[in-house]
């Protein structure tokens, strides 16, 4: 009679994308997500290959946890910008994750089609993969400051992204 499965490779990502964001990319070991799922670490191996797999699995199911709130937006870019900034925030080592090499380039490419169609709206057809990567460097650039603590200069910081992003969508519309 077969052993019975004590945890599923779904079990095992969501525990990584918890530890994840409890203890950063040092933290999430094989280890660390075999005793959060109550089993061994060898018996991980059985459903991913190494530690890079699972790094790869997480920032995969995390750009698909982003995707999905990009879905879930009225896809304008105004909406797409906040879902992505709230996203940062609610998983900003996920985020961090996601520029580090190790998700999937179809995976990024879905999200980034949501506001490469969206930027299309405001600045055409012919602009929209350059006003897309406008928006999104601009937005990611915001983010990783505002996660650093980087804006040290007093001012309300939800007003300057609200402003930013008004500027920008004046600016791609024009």
């Amino acid at each position: 009679m077969p052993t019975p499965e004590r945890t599923t490779t779904a079990d095992i990502i969501a525990a990584g994308r918890d530890l994840l964001e409890e203890a950063g990319l040092p933290g999430l070991t094989m280890q660390s997500v075999a005793q959060r799922v109550g089993v061994r670490a060898p018996s991980l191996y059985k459903r991913v290959r190494d530690r890079d797999a699972l790094i790869a699995a997480v920032a995969e199911a995390t750009v698909a946890d982003l995707t999905a709130r990009l879905a879930a937006s009225d896809h304008s870019l105004d909406s797409l910008a906040r879902a992505y900034r709230a996203f940062a925030h609610d998983r900003p080592e996920g985020f961090r994750l996601m520029f580090g090499g190790t998700a999937p380039q179809d995976s990024l490419d879905r999200a980034g089609l949501l506001i490469v169609r969206s930027a299309g709206e405001l600045a055409g057809e012919a602009h929209a993969l350059d006003a897309a990567r406008l928006v999104t460097a601009w937005a990611t650039g915001f983010v990783h400051m505002e996660l650093a603590g980087s804006f040290r200069l007093g001012g309300d910081v939800d007003a300057a992204f609200d402003y930013g992003l008004a500027a920008l969508s004046r600016g791609i519309g024009a």
